[in-house]
C-alpha cells in the first residue's frame, strides 16, 4: 500500500483491479500479461500489477515517462511488451488507444483495454458499474443504427451535425475483452463508429480536453469531413500543431460515438469517464485508423456533447438515460 492511500482507498483500488482482470480480461492462469504504465500513473498499474499476479505467475509491469499527447507512440520496447502478452491493460497520462502500438498488438492477438488518463477516483468509480447492463444498452443502440447510411445529431445549444457513415462498422465498447484481439477502454460504455464525411456544426458544452468541465460551450465548424473552424484557442492551438507534421489528417472529423454507461450520473470532468455517459455522444477530432478509418494523425480529441436527438437515417434513436 501506498504511503499516501488510506485502507479504504488501497481496498478500492484493489476492488476495481480485479473488476478489470476478472470481469473484462477474464485472465487464466496459463496466460501472459503486461501492465503497461508511466510515472504518474504508477498507483494504478501498480495495483493491477497485484490483482494479476495473484492470477498468473507471466504478469509483469512496463513503466516509461508520459507521452506528450493523446496518441503519442509509446517507446518501442513498450510497444513490444503489449503485443508479446496475451493480454494487456494500459493506465497511461496520455492515450494509447489510437496508436499503431496497440493496434499492433490487437492485430497479432494480445487483448486488453486502454485506460488514457485514468486517476484513482475515477478508476474506482467507473469501474463499479453494471457492465451486464452496459452490454444490453450498447446491444440497444446498436441495432438501431449499425445499418444506418446517414447519422443526424442535434442539441439545443446548437449543434447540428450529419455524418455519412458510409461502409465504416459502427463498434460496441462494454468492456469485455476476453477473446484474442478484442480491446476496449476503461471505464467502457459506448457505441462509436469512424464516419466517412460529415457536415454541419457541433457545440462541445460536456468536456473536453485541456479544459475539463466546460464553463463555456466551445464551436466547431465542418466542411466535408473536415474542421474547418475551432472557437477555442487552445484546442486549436493543438490541432495546427498537429496539421504541422501530418497536413489535414489533424482536422479529420474522426468518431462519432455514443454513450451508453447509464452508472455514470454526472459528468465529472475527465473525457474518459465522461464520454462513456448515458444520453450524451461525443465527437472526436484527428486519429481514426484504429477504429477503422483510413486517417492517421498524432492527436485524438474528444468532445462531449449533452442533451442531443440523434437521427439514424431519419428515425430518432432511442438513448439510454441515467
Amino acid at each position: 500500500m501506498s504511503t499516501h492511500e488510506s485502507p479504504d482507498e488501497s481496498a478500492a483500488l484493489e476492488r476495481a483491479a480485479a473488476t478489470a482482470i476478472h470481469q473484462a480480461l477474464a485472465l487464466e492462469s496459463d496466460e501472459s500479461f503486461t501492465v503497461v504504465t508511466d510515472d504518474e500513473r504508477l498507483e494504478i498499474g501498480e495495483a493491477l500489477y497485484a490483482v494479476a499476479s495473484e492470477v498468473t505467475e507471466q504478469a509483469t509491469l512496463v513503466r516509461y515517462p508520459p507521452g506528450e499527447q493523446h496518441g503519442t507512440e509509446p517507446p518501442a520496447p513498450v510497444a513490444a511488451a503489449m503485443a508479446d502478452a496475451d493480454a494487456f491493460l494500459a493506465p497511461t497520462t496520455t492515450s494509447l488507444s489510437h496508436t499503431r502500438a496497440r493496434s499492433a498488438a490487437t492485430d497479432s492477438g494480445a487483448r486488453g483495454a486502454t485506460l488514457p488518463g485514468i486517476t484513482p477516483s475515477v478508476f474506482t468509480t467507473g469501474l463499479d458499474a453494471d457492465y451486464d447492463a452496459i452490454a444490453e444498452h450498447s446491444r440497444a443502440i446498436y441495432e438501431q443504427v449499425g445499418d444506418a447510411e446517414t447519422v443526424r445529431v442535434t442539441t439545443p445549444a446548437g449543434t447540428d451535425i450529419s455524418f455519412e457513415v458510409g461502409d465504416r462498422e459502427w463498434h460496441q465498447d462494454t468492456g469485455e475483452v476476453s477473446e484474442p484481439g478484442t480491446f476496449s477502454n476503461l471505464p467502457a460504455g459506448e457505441v462509436f463508429t469512424s464516419p466517412r464525411s460529415a457536415d454541419g456544426t457541433y457545440v462541445v458544452d460536456g468536456t473536453m480536453m485541456p479544459h475539463g468541465r466546460l464553463d463555456e460551450a466551445l464551436r466547431f465548424e465542418v466542411e466535408d469531413g473536415l474542421v474547418t473552424e475551432i472557437s477555442d484557442d487552445e484546442i486549436r492551438e493543438q490541432v495546427e500543431t498537429a496539421a504541422a507534421e501530418v497536413g489535414d489528417a489533424a482536422y479529420n472529423l474522426a468518431e462519432l460515438g455514443i454513450g451508453t454507461n447509464v452508472g455514470v450520473t454526472e459528468l465529472v470532468g475527465h473525457v474518459l469517464l465522461d464520454e462513456k455517459a448515458a444520453g450524451t455522444i461525443h465527437i472526436a477530432i484527428g486519429d481514426n485508423a484504429s477504429i477503422g478509418g483510413e486517417t492517421e494523425a498524432p492527436i485524438h480529441l474528444d468532445g462531449i456533447v449533452t442533451e442531443p436527438t440523434v437521427y439514424a437515417d431519419g428515425e430518432e434513436v432511442e438513448l439510454p438515460e441515467a
